[in-house]
C-alpha cells in the first residue's frame, strides 16, 4: 500500500469534524527531516512535565503515528500497550499493568498531549498525537525561553524571516503558532507567514513585518489590508449563534 492511501486510510477512520484542513496540510507538508528539530523539541519543552511512564507512553504513540504513518493519528489499545513499551519501574516486569497505562493516558491527556479523536474498536481507540507547538505547557516554557536567551542569527540572513527556516520558526515562536486572524492553534507543519505590508506593495521579510496565519485565512486575505481581514474576522464571531 502506498504511503498515501495509508495516511488517507487513517484519515477517514477520523470522525468529519474532526479531520480539518489543517490535517491534510500536516500530511503535505511533514517531512522527516524535521524529525531531529522536533524531537529536540520534545525533549526541551514536553520531556520535563511528563512521568517516566507518561514519557514512555508518548514516546511510543509519537512512534507509530508521527514516524510511522507522517500523520497525527495512531490507533492503539491499553491491553496492546501493557507490553513492548516500556519495563515495570521495579523490573520484574517486562510490561506494565493495565491500570499503569490507563494512568499514563489519563496524565498525557490531562496535560494536552494526546486527545482521543475517535471511538474505540477492536484494534483500540484513535489517538490524536500533540506537538510541543500545540500544548499550553510547552508554549509557556518557550516563551519562558525566549525571555532568558538573547535570539542570535547570522548576520548575513537576519533580516529574512520568511525564506529562513530557523527565522521562520522564530516568528511561529513569537506568536505561540496562533493564527493571528482567527485564533487557530497551529504547528510548523500547518503554519504560514503572512506579510503585514505585501511584498507588492513595498514590504519586506523582516520579523516585524511578518505574522502567523493558517492556511485558510492567509489565502483569503490575499493582498487586502490586514484590518480588512481582522475586521471581517470579528464581525463573523460577533453574527456566530454561540457568541
Amino acid at each position: 500500500m502506498k504511503h498515501t492511501d495509508q495516511i488517507r486510510e487513517i484519515l477517514d477512520e477520523i470522525d468529519a469534524s474532526s479531520a480539518t484542513l489543517d490535517d491534510q496540510v500536516f500530511s503535505d507538508n511533514f517531512n522527516s527531516l524535521e524529525l531531529p528539530a522536533l524531537l529536540g523539541s520534545v525533549v526541551d519543552y514536553l520531556q520535563p512535565s511528563l512521568l517516566p511512564y507518561e514519557a514512555a507512553v508518548y514516546y511510543y504513540l509519537f512512534r507509530q503515528a508521527i514516524i510511522g504513518n507522517g500523520t497525527q493519528y495512531t490507533r492503539a489499545s491499553v491491553r496492546g500497550m501493557t507490553h513492548g513499551v516500556i519495563k515495570s519501574s521495579s523490573g520484574q516486569s517486562d510490561g506494565l499493568s493495565y491500570k499503569a497505562i490507563q494512568k499514563a493516558l489519563q496524565g498525557l491527556e490531562d496535560k494536552g498531549a494526546l486527545s482521543k479523536a475517535g471511538d474505540t474498536n477492536r484494534e483500540g481507540t484513535l489517538y490524536k498525537i500533540h506537538l510541543p507547538e500545540e500544548i499550553q505547557l510547552c508554549l509557556d516554557k518557550m516563551k519562558q525561553a525566549e525571555n532568558v536567551k538573547p535570539v542570535r542569527v547570522d548576520p548575513k540572513r537576519e533580516l529574512d524571516f520568511y525564506n529562513v527556516k530557523e527565522n521562520r520558526l522564530r516568528v511561529f515562536e513569537r506568536d505561540n503558532y496562533k493564527c493571528n486572524y482567527c485564533g487557530k492553534q497551529l504547528t510548523r507543519f500547518n503554519a504560514t507567514l503572512d506579510h503585514l505590508q505585501p511584498i507588492s506593495k513595498g514590504g519586506d521579510n523582516s520579523y516585524e513585518n511578518l505574522i502567523t496565519s493558517c492556511l485558510h485565512c492567509n489565502s483569503q486575505r490575499g493582498n487586502r489590508p490586514v484590518m480588512d481581514i481582522i475586521r471581517e474576522k470579528k464581525s463573523l464571531k460577533t453574527k456566530s449563534p454561540d457568541k
